[in-house]
């Protein structure tokens, strides 16, 4: 199977640990880091409609990743976990998925908050996060649970 990238992001995050960095920092959050998706010219007419959408589903490529395991350690709990039960760009296929907010369209240039990717990250796909993407009642696993003052 072949997937060919349909455009690139732009972000102040230049390497992995950048990102490692910033997310583990008390001062910041997720939504403040911002960032451009540039899609490419021909796939510029896919985007018609899709500024009614407040958040978007980016599914890109770890591009950087070199390695594939089956087990990671997530920086915040140290533990060795199941690479399929973590959020790792060290897998067995370098796929990755984030949300972002939507900020604005311009032509081919998604501004958008909540950016979690290296500059230059190949995007695979791009699709709107819906009201059948909110699940009631999830359970997070091994995380810990997140405090009303969190």
């Amino acid at each position: 199977m072949l997937v060919d990238p349909i455009g690139i992001v732009h972000s102040s995050f230049k390497t992995r640990g950048d990102i490692r960095r910033e997310r583990s920092s008390a001062a910041k959050n997720k939504e403040e880091f911002k960032g451009e998706l540039e899609i490419f010219q021909e796939f510029e007419p896919g985007l018609k409609d899709i500024n009614g959408f407040s958040h978007l589903i980016v599914i890109f490529s770890f591009h950087k990743s070199e390695q594939r395991k089956l087990y990671a350690h997530p920086p915040h709990d140290g533990k060795k976990r199941g690479v399929f039960a973590t959020r790792s760009p060290d897998r067995p296929n370098p796929i990755g998925m984030t949300i972002v907010k939507l900020l604005k369209r311009e032509g081919n240039i998604l501004k958008v908050s909540g950016i979690d990717m290296i500059e230059g990250t190949p995007i695979l796909d791009i699709k709107p996060y819906t009201r059948s993407d909110i699940k009631n009642n999830a359970s997070f696993g091994w995380l810990p649970q997140k405090k009303d003052s969190d």
